[in-house]
């Protein structure tokens, strides 16, 4: 009697792709190729994924989204304020970054183009910016409503742009155990909140509504 064939799973497809671009040093030629080599059909593989490109973009995503899942995890999570919410964020998926260490190099250096690579990273940011906008308290919006969105994005792409610059740093590193990586997640995350305390703000916003009500009743 023939042994059934093992239905294949999105997380299967996942380490298959990994692993050959692992051990061939490039990304596969197309699907037809990938499934080829890997003994699955493409059917199977569009079940999952409508492209290559999507399956590369949904590797990072799962990293934020395994990351996420250890975080909610921890039954204290919940009752951390944002600053230490990001901290736990960054530390948790820097480590899953480093378990996936070999193929994160590989994969963003496989084009001579680095915006090409980047691509890779565009579903990491859609969910990474909505998690910062999920963790961001009243502590850090600004009391006028008007200048809340404009101050949510303001804040989601300077947080983006603050990973992608931990990315790197992290990418560089030689450190052992990535200590200095570590040290540069305390000290960027803690800078960056630093920068984000709008209580000044809110204090200058006042200051600037009174003089222009004395400016205008001066004039009466």
């Amino acid at each position: 009697m023939a042994t059934k064939k093992k239905m294949i799973t999105r997380d299967d497809i996942v380490s298959k792709y990994m692993d050959y671009v692992l051990e061939k040093g490039e990304k596969p030629k197309s699907v037809y190729h990938f499934v080829k080599e890997n003994d699955f059909t493409e059917a199977e593989f569009y079940t999952f994924f409508g492209t290559l490109e999507g399956l590369e973009k949904e590797i990072f995503r799962l990293f934020f989204v395994n990351t996420v899942d250890l975080l909610h995890k921890n039954s204290e999570y919940e009752a951390y304020n944002m600053k230490n919410k990001m901290l736990s964020f960054y530390f948790t998926f820097f480590e899953m970054l480093t378990a996936n260490r070999s193929y994160v190099l590989q994969s963003l250096k496989l084009d001579r183009n680095p915006l090409k690579n980047l691509v890779q990273l565009t579903s990491l940011r859609e969910v990474f910016k909505e998690y910062v906008s999920e963790i961001l308290t009243d502590d850090y919006r600004l009391e006028q409503q008007k200048l809340q969105k404009f101050q949510e994005k303001a804040i989601q792409e300077s947080a983006w742009l603050q990973l992608m610059m931990t990315i790197k740093f992290w990418i560089d590193d030689s450190s052992p155990a990535f200590e200095k990586t570590d040290i540069f997640i305390e000290k960027s995350v803690n800078a960056s909140f630093e920068l984000m305390n709008v209580a000044p703000i809110n204090h200058l916003i006042d200051f600037g509504k009174f003089l222009f009500k004395e400016k205008i009743y001066s004039k009466q």
